[in-house]
């Protein structure tokens, strides 16, 4: 495969990810992950015998995070329906610890302190991080209110929160005047 700048580059892997957040008639809200990868050729994995053959997923994967409005997780369900070793399937039997947690600040180092690497499917909890970020997504419509929310100092919590909310961007300039500082 040839790209613009006239580098020809071999395809190795494929790796896919899909994210998808909906809204229940439970009332709680839903964000589900999904991985696929696979090879272009035929793949024998370290240490096994089997061969996947090309094209044929190595990794079909994937969890789903139920929560709530406050963003507290209720439920968590999982998937391995292709893996490269035989204990693989079991290893999403400890994501259930995540039950009660909210995803927010401090989420990414709540995963690592729950969810031992020795138990844990790498891939499944590789997704946590970007599933969180696409659970605000998924509410951002239902928790505009929140654009105000400030800190003890009247400070809006947005502000420095991401490159376009930065202090010295044109959006904080535009919501929040008073505490927009231009670039040096």
């Amino acid at each position: 495969m040839e790209e613009d700048d006239g580098i020809v580059r071999e395809p190795l892997h494929h790796r896919h990810i899909d994210f998808r957040g909906c809204a229940r008639s439970d009332g709680l809200f839903e964000v589900s992950a999904h991985l696929v990868d696979s090879k272009p050729h035929d793949f024998t994995p370290p240490g096994d015998t089997r061969t996947v053959p090309a094209n044929a997923p190595i990794h079909d994967l994937g969890l789903t995070l139920v929560f709530d409005e406050n963003m507290v997780v209720h439920a968590v369900r999982t998937f391995i329906r292709a893996y490269p070793y035989r204990p693989c399937p079991g290893g999403g039997d400890t994501l259930q610890a995540i039950v009660g947690l909210t995803i927010g600040a401090g989420w990414n180092s709540e995963i690592r302190k729950r969810l031992p690497a020795c138990d844990t499917c790498t891939h499944l909890k590789e997704l946590l991080g970007p599933i969180a970020s696409a659970a605000y997504q998924t509410m951002t419509m239902r928790r505009m209110h929140l654009l105000d929310a400030r800190n003890a100092e009247g400070k809006p919590l947005k502000i420095d929160s991401c490159h376009a909310y930065g202090a010295s961007r044109s959006m904080v300039e535009r919501l929040w005047p008073e505490h927009h500082r231009p670039k040096d």
